[in-house]
């Protein structure tokens, strides 16, 4: 926001240092300084005096960095832009005036609209894998929690300036899979219900089923015994088949793929997100059986084989580790199958070289952090230098009030059912609080209101953690929720409603009451938050920005007179004010895949 003044202070900075013979700074951090009667920009000088201190001068850091911040303040005086500029301990702080600072802020916010904060474009391609669950069975709220959490990600660096792609990589092979196909070939075919996500469930039931048939039980009979063990053969028997190319079985297998992922592309518009590329554990298990002969041959794997045993990776061994870290890894068994490892070692090249990725975020449940691990060590060795900038986006369970979900046992809560059941409590509560919301908005209305709660809860807590899904507390419209922050946006656009015009401009020359001074504040930081979010992959950042600025909205309002204000030009500010509050949460809860409705 503050760029061009930030550039020109560098330039001076940079001419000081080069007048002076002072190792000149290639790349000064700016950071922004809270209000404190005035907000400002600092820097520091300590990593100039570092560098002195290394080149083999005689330097106390602290006392330099002081030195050379009272240089910069003599010779660059106070810039135009700025009312005061101070050095204190090493740091330089530029400081603007109340007014000119907050005109500023809410300018430049009203000038950009859906474009404010948006990063310069940065040179680099991030792809994002997320939104991935296994074919052939139904999607749950974990599903969700990765799902939100790799959308909310891929906007946060796409607009902070990376070219960004989404990919998925479902799982649509492997025995599981074929368990489901083999309790419908052998039971229920021809039966699939037509809706597609009762099609979907009905796929996770035969999973349970098959599953139930399928496991050994400490009181089965000699016949069950038997008939469980003829059952496993008939299941494996398929997996051979599939695996030889059996036109039936790929015929069968595709079918039904094609079933969940069409409840899949259904969600996943339900989300707003929409898939750039799709990978397929299937399509990698071939490519990854080569990778295996390009490592052996490099000298990264070791072929056991001869010996009856797998090919293995001695990481730490051939990254000259004393301590273990990373272990030695499996990569082809010794019947000729590949491991998941594998697999994404294939995933990984494609990515690499057939779209140009520079950084690869993984989002993928936090048991996986070793996998992971490993996976980014091998592409090391492998010689892609991307893998230092692999990323393993972690998160915790999704449970529930009463225990932990298991797909095997049937017990998970689907994605579907409790977006209808958070749609259908949303109606409820518009019919009792507004009932004079026209018909024909309400399920819209509804829809926002809902998934946006549902969208909050899981964004909400830190990725790392656990979660305990209670709808109760999701939809509340108080507290730490997705609708308390949508409620800032509605009521920011009920004023404005009201005043019918928005002034074009203000003057910010009295006053401001601590609440203004808040709000000014709070929307200043969008742009920074912004990056930070980026930066360090975690969409929690936006979600606890957005909750803030959602209250500091909230007390504004209660205390502020806006419509009634003292006089006409005070009345402007608040107005322009407001707006770019408004704008502001409408941009943060765009990033976090949550629509800003209107009313409620």
């Amino acid at each position: 926001m503050f760029e061009v003044e930030q550039q020109s202070i560098t330039t001076l900075i940079q001419t000081y240092c080069a007048e002076n013979d002072i190792p000149a700074p290639q790349d000064l951090q700016w950071k922004p300084i809270p209000f404190s009667g005035d907000w400002g920009i600092s820097t520091s000088f300590f990593q100039i005096a570092a560098q002195e201190a290394r080149s083999g001068k005689k330097v106390n850091v602290p006392a330099r960095a002081q030195e050379i911040a009272e240089g910069v303040a003599s010779q660059i005086g106070t810039p135009e832009g700025f009312s005061r500029v101070e050095s204190v301990k090493g740091y330089l702080n530029l400081y603007f005036s109340s007014s000119e600072f907050s005109r500023r802020v809410i300018d430049t916010v009203l000038e950009d609209g859906a474009d404010f904060g948006h990063g310069e474009a940065k040179a680099e391609r991030v792809m994002v894998e997320y939104a991935q669950p296994n074919t052939h069975h139904s999607f749950h709220i974990g599903h969700y929690r990765n799902s939100i959490l790799g959308e909310v990600l891929s906007r946060l660096v796409e607009f902070a300036g990376f070219d960004t792609i989404r990919a998925s990589y479902p799982g649509d092979i492997g025995l599981g899979v074929i368990t489901v196909l083999w309790a419908y070939d052998k039971f229920y075919k021809g039966q699939e219900p037509e809706d597609i996500h009762e099609r979907g469930q009905w796929l996770l039931k035969l999973y349970v089923e098959a599953t139930n048939l399928l496991t050994p039980k400490d009181d089965e009979t000699p016949e069950e015994k038997a008939q469980r063990e003829t059952y496993d053969a008939e299941r494996r028997e398929m997996y051979r088949k599939w695996d030889a190319g059996d036109p039936y079985m790929r015929q069968l297998w595709l079918e039904t793929r094609e079933w969940s992922l069409e409840e899949l592309r259904d969600i996943l518009s339900m989300m707003d997100i929409d898939i750039d590329v799709w990978f397929f554990e299937s399509e990698v298990d071939k490519p990854s059986k080569a990778i295996v002969e390009e490592l052996i041959k490099k000298g990264i794997a070791d072929d056991e084989r001869p010996e009856g045993g797998p090919v293995i990776v001695r990481i730490d061994e051939k990254l000259g580790l004393k301590k273990e870290k990373y272990r030695t890894n499996v990569i082809l068994r010794n019947d000729g199958t590949t491991l998941y490892l594998t697999k994404d070692l294939a995933l990984a090249k494609e990515k690499f070289e057939k779209y140009s990725v520079d950084r690869s975020v993984y989002v993928i449940d936090i048991r996986q952090s070793l996998h992971m691990q490993q996976t980014f060590a091998i592409l090391k060795l492998w010689g892609f230098p991307q893998s230092e900038k692999c990323h393993h986006l972690g998160y915790g369970f999704v449970s529930l009030p009463e225990g932990a979900m298991s797909a095997r046992r049937g017990r998970v809560v689907l994605f579907k059912d409790v977006a209808d059941e958070a749609i259908r409590r949303v109606l409820a509560e518009i019919a009792e609080k507004n009932p004079d919301l026209a018909e024909e908005a309400r399920m819209d209305v509804a829809e926002q209101v809902g998934l946006g709660a549902l969208a909050y809860a899981m964004l909400s807590v830190d990725n790392n953690k656990d979660i305990v899904f209670d709808i109760d507390e999701a939809l509340s419209f108080d507290g730490h929720t997705g609708p308390y922050i949508q409620n800032a946006h509605v009521r920011a656009s009920s004023i404005l409603r009201k005043a019918d015009e928005l002034p074009a401009e203000a003057a910010f020359d009295y006053e401001l009451t601590p609440h203004e001074i808040q709000l000014v504040e709070m929307i200043s930081r969008f742009p920074s938050v912004v990056q930070q979010a980026a930066k360090e992959y975690r969409p929690l950042v936006m979600a606890s920005y957005a909750f803030d600025l959602a209250t500091a909205f909230h007390s504004f309002y209660h205390a502020v007179p806006v419509l009634k204000a003292e006089t006409e030009a005070i009345r402007a500010v608040r107005l322009r004010l407001i707006a770019a509050a408004r704008q502001t949460i409408a941009n943060a809860l765009r990033l976090l895949a949550i629509r800003a409705p209107e009313v409620m």
